[in-house]
């Protein structure tokens, strides 16, 4: 039985930020910012809370079987809520969009190199 690689988008918005937390999130934006967006199994969050107070956490995850992808979309939303409210910053709106790589079809490079494998 082969994995299955599964990336997660968790999107969602600050709710309820103090000055202070404002102001720390400001203070980190850069380390936060698309440019550095990646799937990650512990999760990358990216935001630009100075334009909008929405953010964007990508967890990569693996599961065995079709049937186990909720419970990765369950995982990453819990490891967002998690970083959120850890750090005390108030959220809301959270949705999850959840991708199977395996059923991505190759690109012009991808089946390249599959035909290189074979």
């Amino acid at each position: 039985m082969s994995t299955r690689t599964i990336r997660v988008t968790v999107r969602g918005a600050f709710a309820g930020l103090t000055d202070d937390q404002r102001a720390e999130l400001l203070a980190d934006a850069g380390e936060h910012d698309v440019a550095f967006a990646a799937y990650t199994p512990e999760g990358s969050l990216t935001y630009d809370i100075a334009a909008r107070p929405f953010f964007t956490f990508r967890f990569a995850d693996t599961v065995e079987q079709e049937q186990d992808i909720p419970a990765a979309v369950t995982r990453a939303e819990t490891a967002a809520a998690a970083y959120l409210t850890g750090r005390g910053y108030g959220f809301k709106d959270l949705s999850s969009q959840a991708v199977d790589m395996s059923q991505i079809p190759l690109g012009k490079r991808g089946r390249k190199l599959a035909a290189q494998g074979d």
